[in-house]
């Protein structure tokens, strides 16, 4: 019995994965930034990402998780050579979260309902 519970609590540990991203499919994280202006990004099951920016400018790339985060490369509208990466927060519809742009600002995270 203890063994089990220790198994229990060992796997429950375990670092974010790309499962982890599944409530983020077919919904929308909101990124809003200190100006109170918003950002929108929608991510897609096959590793691909879409997504709008603070002044309106759409943009895309491939998605891929490593060590426990979710990074981004964008390939649109211009290809960036480095990727963006952020821890995975786990969560369904609702969930918030403070995190790190890529322009090193604090921004509120949250996961709403649609697209």
């Amino acid at each position: 019995m203890l063994s089990t519970l220790l198994l229990v609590a060992v796997l429950s540990q375990a670092p974010p994965d790309a499962t982890d991203l599944t409530p983020a499919f077919g919904n929308t994280l909101v990124s809003t930034y200190p100006d109170g202006r918003t950002a929108q990004t929608w991510l897609l099951p096959d590793g691909r990402y879409e997504g709008q920016g603070r002044r309106g400018g759409r943009s895309s790339g491939r998605w891929s998780v490593r060590d426990g985060q979710v990074c981004f490369g964008q390939r649109r509208p211009i290809p960036v050579p480095r990727s963006f990466c952020t821890p995975i927060v786990r969560g369904g519809v609702g969930t918030r979260w403070t995190a790190r742009a890529v322009t090193g600002e604090t921004i509120q995270v949250r996961l709403v309902a649609g697209r």
